[in-house]
């Protein structure tokens, strides 16, 4: 089965490891434009692009999908199967219909739950207890497609968007082979999703990050896990804006206006919520400094409750 592979991130990347591990033919790998990046806006190359030149493949960089550059170099390379993982690009009709097995692609959630972008993220925002990975055919209608597998897994308390993407890209990748293997031999299911059950998410921005502390503790602790590594959740106290990393439950009970300062100490920063609760905030990241621990801040930045 000859492959072209369309993807950019680490997410992507992943997958097109465990592809050349498992020793499938792919004939060409597709990835988004080399983008500037850092002080000196040097082109950076993808975490795909550069596994890709790593394992000595032909990696295909089309500025657009439908002027039929891309669909051109394809028909040049003859591919059975399209596997696209977060390749960041809509893949028009005629592309999706020249292979005989079709384009598949592995996505970050359940589906058809968590359709568009930044899935992982919005599953630990909304605290859901579980999540997964899901291979399936690609459609013209985004992230519609019928099904072929799921797997699913526990989201932890504290488990950040970050310490989830890694373990969900390995997982799409396991998947990503079981699905492959079993398409080569047409034992691959094919499940159409259910319209009704559909939820759609978009991608993080700043606005995200200001923490309301009108909400419960729990509603807190996922803002702060969904948002890392990127943007990160930030709280204003005594005028001061912080980044927060980490934060724990405690048992107290206040009066305090939500946003109040109630107490510091040792264990970190405890502040009042909704519903006369507080939340511990053990990690954070005052303006031009490093990340550290609460207690730790508060040495050197004596805080009055």
């Amino acid at each position: 089965m000859r492959i072209v592979f369309m993807g950019t991130p680490d997410f992507a990347s992943a997958s097109l490891q465990r592809l050349l591990e498992e020793g499938f033919d792919v004939v060409g790998v597709f990835t988004q434009p080399d983008k500037p990046k850092g002080r000196g806006m040097g082109l950076a190359l993808s975490p795909v692009k550069e596994l890709a030149l790593q394992a000595g493949l032909p990696v295909f960089q089309p500025e657009k999908m439908r002027d039929g550059s891309a669909l051109s170099i394809l028909r040049e390379l003859r591919p059975d199967i399209l596997v696209v993982v977060a390749y960041g690009r809509i893949l028009p009709d005629d592309i999706l219909a020249l292979p005989p097995y079709g384009a598949i692609n592995v996505h970050g959630s359940l589906l058809p739950r968590y359709r568009g972008a930044a899935p992982i993220q919005w599953a630990v925002l909304n605290g859901d207890k579980i999540t997964g990975v899901s291979t399936m055919y690609l459609a013209h209608d985004m992230d519609a497609g019928d099904v072929i597998y799921t797997a699913e897994t526990e989201i932890g308390e504290f488990e950040t968007s970050g310490e989830l993407f890694d373990r969900l890209k390995e997982m799409g990748a396991e998947l990503l082979v079981k699905t492959l293997r079993d398409l080569e031999v047409g034992a691959a299911p094919r499940i159409p999703q259910d319209p009704s059950q559909a939820s759609y998410v978009k991608m993080l921005d700043k606005s995200l990050c200001p923490i309301n502390w009108e909400q419960t503790p729990r509603q807190i602790v996922k803002q702060i896990c969904g948002l890392q590594p990127w943007p990160v959740a930030t709280m204003e106290l005594q005028g001061t804006v912080y980044k927060v990393f980490s934060a724990a439950y405690t048992d107290t009970k206040t009066g305090k206006t939500p946003g109040s300062l109630v107490s510091t100490g040792p264990e970190g920063i405890e502040i009042a919520c909704g519903g006369g609760e507080t939340l511990r905030i053990t990690e954070l990241q005052a303006p031009g400094k490093k990340r550290m621990k609460a207690a730790d801040f508060l040495r050197g930045h004596p805080l009055n409750a």
